[in-house]
């Protein structure tokens, strides 16, 4: 080995451009590690979800505390301030049908701060019902998670002298309007699920809205109503009791919590089905990758078998819809219930 070579420093010039020794490795690791580092560097850009969540979550409910919206809202909440550390904050909005607060998501960055928890009012009957909507159902908003469904009951007093479905069409085609049924108010699902019954089965009952189930209950348990909806776990102490008779099931499959009681597609009114339900939209442009990661951690930890298990006890079925599965459902959802609207026509108050 010549001097020069000998002596120079570690890392200093060798002569004609030539490096010797280590120095060969050295940049060889470079040479390789900055293309690794910037593809690294690139791909965490594409990808948002890769720091998401820093700061803290809000789901809106666009309707009091307490109601099956908001206990599906806060079981999400829960679940995800468990998996990312970071605070979900439920917020509660109620005026007008949901309609405000879903506007309020619909118009929020679509960064996956802002969350909806949503049912059928503002979503899929609104479009139909009320005039001006400031959002679109199908277009501003990019769908989540449908988390749970939830079938009633159609109840009738002990008083008539009604036993079952094919003997309610029946009494009803003999004596068109005589039947009066109760709702929540005019566009809920409870009003709309006794529509849809009607126009099935080619019948008129006269429809009683409230302010609300409560007040309908109270008249119904006091016989000043022939007909109602109620929710599975509503009905269940009721019927126990002796207080109603329960004709059918709404869903597409009997509740685990009544199964003696057919649906009303078993007991004679074929292709009848009517059920709220709960899920969680994003606002529209949210980008995917926060949307999957957001169904991801939903679906593994809200709906994990022990919830799963608590949710049924509750009366919930377990959808699990993911993101494209939601939307069809949505748009499916929003036809059948402006073909509703449409034939008995049903006008906003």
């Amino acid at each position: 080995m010549n001097n020069w070579q000998r002596d120079r420093p570690r890392f200093g010039p060798a002569p004609h451009g030539i490096v010797f020794g280590a120095d060969v490795s050295a940049i060889a690791r470079l040479c390789v590690a900055a293309p690794l580092l910037a593809a690294g560097m690139t791909a965490f850009a594409q990808d948002p979800a890769l720091d998401y969540p820093n700061r803290a979550i809000r789901i809106v409910v666009p309707f009091t505390a307490a109601g099956p919206t908001d206990n599906n809202a806060r079981l999400v909440g829960q679940k995800l301030t468990e998996a990312w550390s970071q605070p979900v904050v439920v917020e509660n909005r109620p005026a007008a049908g949901g309609v405000p607060g879903t506007e309020l998501v619909a118009k929020a960055a679509p960064d996956g701060y802002t969350l909806l928890a949503a049912n059928p009012g503002p979503l899929t009957i609104a479009p139909s019902l009320v005039p001006g909507l400031p959002y679109d159902s199908s277009r501003d908003f990019a769908p989540v998670i449908l988390l749970t469904i939830t079938s009633s009951v159609i109840a009738l007093h002990p008083s008539t002298p009604i036993g079952s479905v094919r003997e309610l069409i029946a009494y009803a085609k003999v004596h068109p309007g005589k039947l009066n049924y109760g709702s929540p108010g005019v566009g809920t699902v409870g009003h709309l699920t006794i529509e849809l019954f009607d126009s099935l089965a080619g019948i008129r009952m006269t429809h009683v809205p409230y302010k609300g189930i409560a007040p309908a209950t109270t008249d119904f348990l006091a016989g000043r109503l022939d007909v109602l909806q109620l929710s599975v776990p509503t009905s269940l102490p009721l019927l126990r009791a002796g207080k109603i008779k329960a004709v059918g099931v709404t869903g597409k499959r009997r509740s685990p919590l009544l199964p003696d009681v057919p649906t009303v597609d078993e007991a004679g009114l074929t292709g009848f089905e009517a059920f709220n339900w709960n899920g969680i939209f994003a606002p529209a442009g949210t980008p995917r990758e926060i949307v999957a990661k957001l169904y991801g951690e939903i679906s593994r930890r809200a709906l994990s078998v022990e919830m799963r298990e608590q949710l049924t006890a509750q009366g919930f079925e377990i959808a699990g819809y993911g993101p494209e599965e939601y939307a069809a459902f949505i748009k499916a959802e929003i036809s059948k219930w402006s073909e509703v609207i449409k034939t008995a026509g049903v006008k906003a108050e």
